[in-house]
């Protein structure tokens, strides 16, 4: 991050074409981006029911939601293309890939980047779980056991022992270490108390999604960091992070237009269940429904998913976690978190999936709200 100001990531299409792919990273380091960051999905949260040109434009170039590169391949491939960009994966998880691999795997990296990349894990959805024949129970403890076992990897030196109750070693080598210099962060994506509190004791890095406003930005930061303190940690070592779906347009009228197409309005199905207690309404899928966890595209039929669309409150589109509007608009609302103890935000430009035209100006008006944030004097602690 450059002196005092917000650090802006992009996050990167795992989807072919790899070319796309290719074309963004070009986009993000021209616009000197701090950090481009991956996915790890065995499937979309568009279900391939819906997944036609009345969605989105790009039907017509993908026959299927659900082609996913492995980020790690990608991680390889992109390493040497970077640049000074720091490059990471958000998230995974190590219910599909164990805690040793996953050390294995970013200590690598940090061979072939030229700055520390970033590990976003988190405690998994079922999406790329349940139809896999995956076990989903006891995530949270899972995870917990995880990142001991990534630390005691990144950290250890000689055979490491570990028994817990997902996880167990006994005297396993992992004599690979970080390059000097560049020891990957590990950014946890946590949002109830129990991750919040594996945030404070184990995380480089607080990288949430679904946070709505500032003022629950800063008091779920504040739990996050009372939990370094009292693991005997500085809260300050751990970077505010955040991710964030963006609808980005030339003008607010424009956004707020995007705003009403059915793909957009599809991802208010993600919007956890408490949101749409506040919108005065019952999230379709359940009363408690966690879309965040509990979605499985492949459990939906056409005219579910498209009564559903149709359910979707306006004002939890407006008012939700999706960030939206023109570039300074935007600006404006970042900036609020950056009071509130934001440090590092990661735009993923939703509004492409509306039409290339908007996928373009999306990548373009990432690198102007980066210009903007980049000096800003942040007055949160």
């Amino acid at each position: 991050m450059t002196g005092s100001g917000i650090a802006v990531g992009l996050q990167l299409g795992t989807q072919p074409p790899l070319g796309a792919t290719r074309a963004y990273l070009v986009g993000a380091r021209a616009m000197r981006l701090d950090s481009v960051m991956l996915i790890d999905h065995f499937q979309n949260v568009f279900p391939s029911v819906i997944w036609d040109r009345q969605l989105t434009w790009l039907a017509a170039q993908r026959p299927t939601p659900h082609e996913f590169f492995d980020y790690q391949v990608l991680f390889g491939f992109l390493a040497s293309r970077v640049g000074r960009m720091r490059l990471g994966v958000g998230v995974t998880e190590s219910i599909r890939r164990h805690p040793v691999l996953i050390a294995q795997a970013i200590m690598t990296l940090s061979h072939l980047t030229k700055r520390a990349p970033i590990l976003g894990i988190g405690a998994g959805e079922r999406m790329n779980i349940d139809p896999y024949g995956l076990d989903p129970t006891g995530p949270v403890g899972r995870l917990e056991e995880a990142l001991q076992i990534i630390r005691l990897c990144l950290s250890q030196r000689g055979p490491i022992t570990f028994s817990g109750r997902h996880f167990r070693l006994e005297r396993a080598p992992m004599d690979l270490k970080p390059a000097p210099g560049r020891a990957p962060e590990i950014w946890i994506a946590g949002h109830g108390s129990r991750m919040l509190a594996l945030t404070g004791r184990y995380g480089d890095g607080w990288y949430p999604t679904a946070v709505v406003s500032p003022r629950e930005y800063a008091d779920k930061l504040a739990t996050v960091r009372a939990a370094a303190g009292e693991a005997g940690r500085d809260p300050a070592s751990i970077t505010p992070a955040l991710h964030r779906f963006a609808v980005i347009a030339p003008t607010e009228r424009e956004a707020r237009a995007m705003l009403r197409t059915k793909v957009i309005r599809s991802l208010g199905l993600m919007a956890p269940s408490d949101l749409w207690r506040q919108a005065g309404t019952v999230h379709p899928f359940g009363e408690h429904f966690n879309p965040l966890v509990d979605f499985v595209p492949g459990d939906y039929d056409r005219a579910t998913m498209d009564a559903a669309i149709a359910a979707v409150p306006d004002d939890l589109v407006s008012e939700g976690p999706l960030l939206w509007g023109a570039p300074d608009q935007v600006v404006a609302r970042l900036r609020a978190f950056g009071d509130a103890g934001m440090r590092h935000v990661v735009l993923a430009p939703v509004s492409g999936l509306v039409s290339k035209r908007a996928a373009l100006y999306g990548l373009w008006a990432t690198g102007r709200i980066a210009r903007s944030l980049r000096g800003i004097a942040q007055h949160g602690s």
